[in-house]
């Protein structure tokens, strides 16, 4: 999947910021960026703090744009922005204050159009990336909410399972919203989605609140316009095993067959990727968040310079095949 991806987007001139320009892993990511054509990235930080993360570690990166709040020449208006965007919430002198974190100089420098899309959580919290996202970006028209997927690969095999990093415990509304957008995301990156909605049950075979969201967000999408196969609620084993699809759902055309899966809640969503990552030597690759006006991700704090090379690519791809 990544390298069909890296292929799409080579040449695009997608313009990629990363917060964290004097992280060692984001300048090695950076570098191959640079090298192979992907992407145009812009490290954030003050020079002297880049400068001396590339000195420590042999890096060359005087090719590579970098963005410094205390020197950008625009702030006055980049803060004016700012405080329009936050409605009044926030005066300038707050606003030029928060503006000097390059979490959000970075989410401004997407929103005013100086870059495309933002890569940033080698050192932030996914709440520090998020929060300036969902106040000055906000949500693209027609999502009420920002959900996030990972992208499971193995081989020739690709999955997405989704939400599992941002919704706590969606009710029906939003799981249909998650649904449509982790739909959306599979598209983007050359998956037909047959989607599946887990639950401890398969076609009513239990009870409980959980499964009653499950079934009411599948009715509901089943109602609407959309271009893709949706069912459930179903278990694991029934949306992925043909053998147990024909037993627990014969007339499903999702059973047996789902390569997206949406999850009941953060806990399991969460859990179940990383089992699948740990245990089952899958690569998951994200979050990737969904429902933005712009592609803003956040990364893993524990994250490698190849899981943030592959998470730019993703990136862009959010912006340059948009669908």
């Amino acid at each position: 999947m990544i390298n069909e991806l890296e292929k799409k987007v080579t040449g695009s001139g997608t313009r990629i910021v990363f917060t964290e320009g004097w992280d060692p892993r984001v300048q090695e990511a950076a570098i191959k960026l640079v090298e192979n054509n992907i992407v145009v990235p812009i490290l954030l930080g003050e020079p002297e703090e880049i400068e001396a993360c590339a000195k420590e570690n042999g890096f060359d990166v005087s090719n590579i744009q970098q963005m410094s709040p205390k020197s950008f020449d625009k702030m006055e208006e980049m803060a004016t922005k700012m405080v329009e965007l936050r409605r009044g919430k926030l005066d300038m002198e707050t606003c030029k204050k928060m503006l000097q974190h390059t979490n959000y100089f970075g989410t401004m420098l997407v929103q005013m159009g100086y870059a495309d899309g933002l890569l940033g959580g080698a050192t932030y919290s996914t709440a520090d990336t998020v929060r300036p996202a969902l106040q000055l970006v906000k949500t693209a028209p027609g999502n009420a909410l920002v959900s996030s997927c990972f992208l499971l690969v193995k081989g020739d095999q690709q999955y997405i399972m989704g939400d599992c990093s941002i919704n706590i415990n969606p009710n029906a509304d939003e799981l249909v919203e998650i649904t449509m957008q982790t739909a959306h995301t599979a598209k983007q990156f050359g998956i037909d989605p047959k989607v599946a909605l887990l639950s401890y049950s398969s076609m009513g075979s239990a009870k409980g609140e959980c499964v009653a969201k499950m079934t009411e967000a599948s009715l509901r999408l089943k109602r609407m316009p959309i271009d893709f196969e949706i069912d459930g609620e179903m278990q694991f084993d029934c949306a992925v095993s043909p053998e147990v699809a024909a037993l627990k759902a014969p007339d499903s055309k999702v059973a047996g067959h789902a390569n997206t899966f949406i999850f009941p809640n953060l806990s399991s969503g969460n859990i179940g990727y990383k089992i699948a990552a740990r245990l089952g030597g899958w690569e998951a690759i994200g979050p990737v968040l969904q429902g933005l006006n712009a592609p803003i991700n956040d990364l893993s704090r524990g994250c490698t310079a190849q899981e943030i090379y592959k998470m730019a690519i993703v990136t862009a791809a959010q912006k340059f095949l948009d669908i």
